[in-house]
């Protein structure tokens, strides 16, 4: 039940692990008293009005405040601009009250000579994260022309501050860039319309009074900058951005914004996804299957012998969930026909796609299929019969990407028709999984009234898949888009699984999943076995290294398992029923950690006060003459007590070379404390470049050993 609270000295929105401290003046915008661990109290320091330089304004205008209008004293970077045709430039808001309902705050204020109201929602989440959305109504009788409107703004520190952001391209994504935050202006855009292998809405602000993170949940294009104010400190901004005109409010029409997140590590981003943001079937998670997806063990090669044959061999091996890709529908022999065109292929599939479904499920597997829904080939039925369909400027050349153009989703009729066809697919056949693809930027994105449509289609495009989810709530969605093209929470909000990348390198995934891992919880993120040679790299990998590097996360088999030879398929049972056995653990709630790499070693696995799992993958040569010894985390050590290794995967790790002690402990032969791993540390072998070890350790519980 809500409550209409009168407006105090201090409002605060505290998660336990973050707390927001504002205070509401009469005019203008929210004052950030502070953004910590601490909520402050009522104190008169805060009273004192602050002075500034000579030429300053005769009243003292706060620097730290939510969403800054500017153009009344603040000469900051302004979080929230439009106008009304060149008039009502400005916008000061005031009168505001406060009204609570539970963990959920919501300010409300007004600007009666603009004519603009303003809804600022906060809440606190049992994770720990902070959320806030901002809501702009135009309370005029004339449209008002939005150009800016962040989601929120939070508080930096002054000081040094370090920031790490994620960068990279298609097959190359979340590469972690660092760097200190100068004196001006930290501004970071995507205008690709989805959101994008490059400039990931997720940063971690550093510094050594305060650390945390920040990201926004939506999957088109987007802004986050960081300004420094007059007394040093930062204000960061995180929000949607809007091509020219394309937010225009009509008379009592509102916008809403994304939403966006802060907290204060990556467990309680990863505790937020699991409890708050995921939508489980059925309300809960299970334990996430071994899957099989076709694309690179087929292609376009649909052959149903084969495929049937190849669900019977991942059967054999454990493999849990069969997902067709690519090339199922249409005249779909290559990437430059049919997409739009969502028909089974009667070439390949003269009985429908029935026949493999049943085959699937009778194997006591899932069956999953793609579907790219927001794209349409020119060489296509659909868009012979519908070329106005696309999303497109008049006057402009269509630009292919992919050879493929993007459907205006904002008209109903195309919406209409995808659903329809999805709908078809999933009532008919024993579905439980959908591999939603994604696989081009949008350029020219404009609809049938020349405006543009990027912030109205990617509204869009949830609508369709919340519509989807609801007809049908038993079935999973995975968010593919050319792998880590569209990995966001505001994707996360309808989706089951994202694939972290398209490339299935084990060495490149190293440096990937370290990055997505951050914000990202393990069990979301697809990790696949592929095969040698890799087909993005060439590149030769050990089975072992290909399945320790994935076995952490979603794990998943990406390649035609006919193909493999007898001690393949018996290596790969091997991981794939150690994934089973330990999954509960390495997906399990605050179980998860990752060290920062060095020297080229990656470590990472999960913990619990019965188990510890490490994973240890060397990627480059080390430069070292010995490794570093391998020391765990104090959140692991408190667990206290004594300990040895219980299990080492692969049998015969491939060491550099490795002495008697060595080879005792890896044996279990010599119990240890486990505080001693955060000081003395593990004192593992060198491992051979591009080779990886999983240790599973366990509680002496007494027998012969060496202590």
């Amino acid at each position: 039940m809500s409550e209409i609270v009168t407006v105090d000295e201090i409002v605060t929105v505290d998660s336990g692990q973050l707390a927001l401290s504002l205070r509401l003046p009469d005019l203008g915008m929210p004052e950030i008293l502070s953004f910590g661990t601490v909520p402050v109290e009522v104190d008169p320091l805060f009273d004192i009005e602050r002075s500034s330089r000579v030429n300053g304004m005769d009243i003292a205008v706060p620097t730290s405040v939510l969403l800054p209008t500017g153009g009344m004293g603040f000469f900051g970077w302004p979080a929230i601009s439009g106008h009304r045709a060149g008039r009502d430039f400005v916008a000061q808001f005031g009168g505001w009250s406060v009204e609570r309902d539970g963990n959920r705050t919501v300010l409300n204020g007004a600007d009666m000579v603009a004519k603009l109201g303003i809804t600022i929602a906060l809440s606190a989440h049992a994770s720990g994260l902070i959320s806030m959305a901002t809501e702009l109504t135009n309370l005029g009788d004339g449209d008002y022309q939005l150009d800016r409107c962040m989601a929120a703004t939070f508080l930096a520190p002054a000081g040094d501050v370090q920031l790490m952001s994620f960068t990279g391209i298609w097959g190359r994504e979340f590469q972690t860039r660092r760097e200190l935050l100068g004196n001006g202006t930290w501004i970071q855009e995507s205008r690709r319309g989805r959101t994008s292998h490059d400039r990931f809405p997720m940063l971690f602000i550093e510094s050594e009074t305060q650390v945390f993170g920040v990201t926004l949940g939506w999957s088109g294009n987007h802004q986050m900058v960081i300004d420094r104010t007059d007394d040093g400190q930062r204000l960061v901004h995180l929000g949607e951005l809007f091509e020219p005109g394309e937010i225009v409010l009509q008379p009592g029409e509102s916008y809403k914004s994304p939403i966006a997140y802060a907290g204060a590590d990556s467990q309680d981003f990863h505790a937020f996804v699991r409890d708050e943001l995921t939508q489980w079937p059925g309300g809960r998670m299970s334990p996430r299957p071994v899957t099989l997806n076709t694309w690179e063990g087929n292609y376009f090669d649909h052959q149903m012998g084969s495929l049937k044959a190849q669900a019977t061999a991942a059967a054999e091996l454990g493999i849990e969930r069969f997902v067709l890709d690519d090339g199922w529908f249409g005249k779909r022999d290559n990437d430059t026909t049919s997409l739009g065109d969502w028909d089974i292929d009667a070439r390949k599939y003269p009985d429908g796609l029935k026949p493999l479904v049943d085959h699937v499920t009778g194997l006591g597997m899932q069956f999953g299929i793609w579907f790219e829904p927001e794209m349409v080939n020119p060489v296509s039925e659909l868009y012979k019969a519908h070329p106005d369909w696309a999303l497109q400027i008049e006057g402009r050349p269509l630009l292919e990407s992919r050879t493929q153009l993007v459907l205006d989703l904002t008209r109903p009729e195309v919406s209409d028709y995808l659903f329809g066809k999805i709908d078809a697919v999933l009532a008919h056949h024993a579905v439980s999984y959908v591999k939603w693809d994604m696989n081009r930027d949008l350029t020219h994105a404009g609809g049938r009234d020349g405006k543009a449509k990027i912030a109205a289609q990617t509204r869009a495009v949830y609508a369709l898949m919340d519509r989807v989810r609801t007809a049908h709530p038993n079935v999973e969605i995975e968010s593919c888009a050319s792998g880590g093209g569209r990995i966001d929470y505001g994707a996360l909000a309808r989706t089951h699984r994202v694939w972290t990348s398209d490339c299935t390198d084990a060495l490149e995934r190293l440096e990937i999943q370290r990055g997505a891992s951050v914000f990202v919880p393990p069990e979301i993120l697809g990790s696949h076995i592929s095969a040698s040679p890799n087909h993005q790299t060439g590149r030769r990998h050990t089975l072992s290294f290909r399945a320790l590097v994935a076995i952490a996360y979603h794990l998943g088999v990406e390649l035609n398992p006919l193909e493999l030879t007898e001690d393949e398929r018996s290596e790969l049972k091997v991981y794939i029923e150690a994934y089973k056995r330990l999954r509960g653990l390495l997906h399990a709630p605050g179980a998860a950690f990752r060290l920062e790499p060095i020297d080229g070693r990656y470590v990472w696995g999960a913990a619990s006060a019965e188990k510890i799992v490490v994973i240890v993958a060397q990627g480059p040569q080390m430069v070292g003459e010995q490794p570093a010894p391998l020391r765990l985390p104090d959140s692991i050590t408190e667990f206290g007590g004594t300990w040895r290794i219980a299990n080492v995967l692969p049998a015969a790790p491939q060491f550099i070379r490795i002495s008697e002690g060595q080879t005792k402990l890896l044996a279990g032969e010599i119990s240890f404390q486990l505080s001693s791993t955060s000081l003395a540390g593990l004192p593992l072998p060198m491992l051979m470049p591009e080779s990886a070890l999983l240790l599973e350790l366990e509680p002496f519980k007494g027998g012969k050993t060496h202590v």
